[in-house]
């Protein structure tokens, strides 16, 4: 009766892991993948990351970040680091918020 009663206990306990999602909310900056839009943020960000020389895998690639755009970084980023072995959806935000704010920025 006990193990009866402890095996549903156990049960539960992992039903309700399972159902607990996490929802990360984080600004979304929409993107529109293109040449242009590629070629541009792919030229930033080689330079930058002659400036991160000797980093490796989620500090190269924050430090990557932050220097393409400062502005964008502190709305994605700061607030929550980007873990090693997480996958990155802000990324497709990240570009958004810097196209649109290198455009902004052109006479």
């Amino acid at each position: 009766m006990i193990a009866n009663f402890l095996l549903l206990v156990i049960i539960s306990l992992i039903n309700e892991s399972i159902e607990e999602k996490v929802h990360y909310i984080f600004p979304e900056f929409p993107y529109k993948e293109s040449n242009k839009n590629e070629v541009m943020l792919r030229e930033v960000e080689a330079a930058c990351e002659k400036g991160c020389y000797g980093r490796n895998g989620v500090s190269k690639v924050l430090c990557i970040r932050q220097c393409v755009s400062p502005s964008c970084y502190r709305d994605l980023y700061q607030g929550d680091l980007l873990e090693e072995g997480e996958v990155d959806v802000r990324l497709n935000s990240f570009k958004g918020c810097f196209i649109q704010r290198y455009n902004r920025s052109r006479p």
